[in-house]
């Protein structure tokens, strides 16, 4: 559902027309390569302009445009800041491209050369890759004339080092393809994207690229007992799935996979602890922890990751009706710990136990990371900007933090303790699904961590806050972002291939 963006490299000076001429500049407006060649051959017109209306200084993102002269291969030149020299990054290379992409929308463009000569391949390859991730637009539901079917924007990055940056762009666009198709299901309205469609949905995108998909319907699920998925999900007509993907990647077949869990719960009503009308359409995105494990998947296999991998999603839709499950309810989980009902609302810790308990079973794992738009509580304290990251393992933490360094999907460590594990003791069961009105994104994370096997490396990424956004950010439009694809896809490139 999104614009396609096709990049490519050469060392070579165009010579066939195209209709932009991106310029990347430092602060201080420090223009090299082709953009010194142009302003000499046209007696200095780009900087001419650049210095009559002193207002492009060469900050991050600012961009300024110039229409080219008559006689020249563009009608544009489009100049953008990378920022102070010293201060770069790639997460601002890529900032920059999604200022590029906005910039883009007001004029009809259909090529685009990037300048990245005399400078780092990384720059050119990542100004594109930013280009790619914000040129995303959910449009499938739109009649009538749409801009997707405009056609794809050739993207064409001048380096002098083709090689490093085409192998750098093969693993750039294998993520950007996961984060994509992560924001896709997202955005998909919960008539159309629903556990059996989802399930179809997952098999017909990753089956193809060599991830074996296991689907387990309502009637395996309660032959296994899955307790908690199916009490979430029997008052619904669509009734719920697991769905398992595997990739086998690493030399070694006999290597323990990594494991990767997410909540896909397609709708979510709160069940007969019935939700507020107001803002519950958002309530379509309650399957973005699953939508991150799938897009991972996808990634994984685009860029032939050298390890082993599964992807376990426990998919629901939470409806109110006469046969939901009840506040007061006792229910037996797959790991045989029964839980304590006290309120429907809070049922994707119901879904990650038992596909928690279920990946380590069938699987074990060298370790297990679970992502859920879990709870409100989170995002009171770290609003859309951070996920928050309960992790049991200090070297895990460590790797997981550089991923997020990296690959600017913001984690922030939050506390496991013994207080929070107590709190979630019940009176007449062995647990209970809430606990008390403060600090409920740690209490939940406690819950989910009496389903982790002892010993085991675990981490819980709470993405309430950053799976959806309702106002764009450089390279996200406003909706599902794929938040969890990149740094899992970082973190796994980083430490296992």
């Amino acid at each position: 559902m999104t614009m396609t963006t096709d990049i490519s490299f050469t060392s070579t000076s165009p010579k066939s027309k195209a209709d932009i001429l991106v310029l990347p500049a430092y602060e201080g407006v420090e223009l090299g390569g082709l953009a010194e060649s142009v302003t000499k051959e046209n007696n200095g017109y780009i900087k001419t302009y650049l210095d009559d209306q002193k207002k492009f200084t060469g900050k991050v993102g600012q961009v300024f445009t110039i229409v080219a002269p008559q006689e020249t291969l563009y009608r544009h030149y489009m100049i953008v800041g990378l920022g102070k020299k010293d201060d770069a990054t790639v997460l601002r290379y890529e900032e920059a491209g999604g200022k590029v992409a906005a910039a883009l929308k007001a004029i009809d463009v259909k090529s685009i050369v990037v300048e990245g000569r005399d400078i780092d391949h990384e720059i050119g390859v990542h100004i594109a890759s930013g280009i790619s991730l914000a040129r995303y637009d959910f449009l499938k539901y739109k009649t009538g004339k749409k801009s997707d079917e405009k056609k794809p924007l050739s993207v064409k990055v001048l380096t002098d080092q083709v090689k490093k940056a085409k192998a750098l762009s093969v693993d750039l666009e294998a993520m950007i393809s996961g984060v994509k198709l992560a924001r896709d299901l997202i955005n998909e309205p919960p008539n159309m994207l629903y556990p059996e469609s989802y399930a179809k949905i997952i098999k017909d995108e990753l089956k193809p690229l060599g991830v074996k998909v296991t689907i387990l319907d309502e009637k395996k699920l309660l032959k296994m007992k899955m307790g908690g998925v199916m009490a979430v999900g029997q008052a619904s007509v669509n009734q719920p799935r697991v769905v398992v993907m595997e990739w086998n990647g690493a030399k070694k077949k006999s290597q323990k996979p990594l494991g990767f869990v997410g909540k896909g719960v397609t709708f979510d009503t709160g069940g007969i602890s019935l939700k507020p009308g107001a803002g519950m359409d958002n309530m379509k995105m309650d399957m973005g922890g699953s939508a991150a494990v799938v897009g991972l998947m996808k990634s994984l296999a685009l860029r032939n990751a050298q390890t082993n991998a599964v992807g376990v999603v426990g998919l629901v839709e939470n409806m109110p009706d006469g046969t939901a499950y009840r506040p007061a309810d006792i229910i037996t989980s797959y790991a045989g710990k029964t839980v304590e009902v006290l309120n429907t609302d809070a049922e994707g810790r119901l879904v990650l136990m038992d596909a928690i308990t279920h990946i380590q079973k069938e699987y074990d794992p060298e370790l297990v990371i679970d992502l859920a738009t879990l709870t409100g509580a989170i995002m009171v304290a770290l609003g859309h900007e951070f996920t928050g990251a309960f992790v049991n393992k200090d070297e895990m933490w460590a790797q997981l933090e550089k991923a997020s360094d990296v690959s600017g999907d913001k984690l922030w460590r939050m506390p496991l303790d013994e207080a929070y594990t107590k709190e979630m003791e019940s009176q007449i069961a062995d647990l209970k699904n809430l606990g008390s009105r403060y600090g409920g994104s740690c209490t939940a994370a406690a819950f989910l961590e009496n389903f982790v096997d002892e010993g085991r490396a675990w981490a819980h990424l709470d993405i309430a806050g950053t799976a959806y956004i309702n106002s764009a950010k450089p390279t996200t439009p406003k909706g599902g972002t794929g938040a969890g694809v990149r740094v899992l896809d970082s973190f796994v490139k980083q430490n296992y291939g």
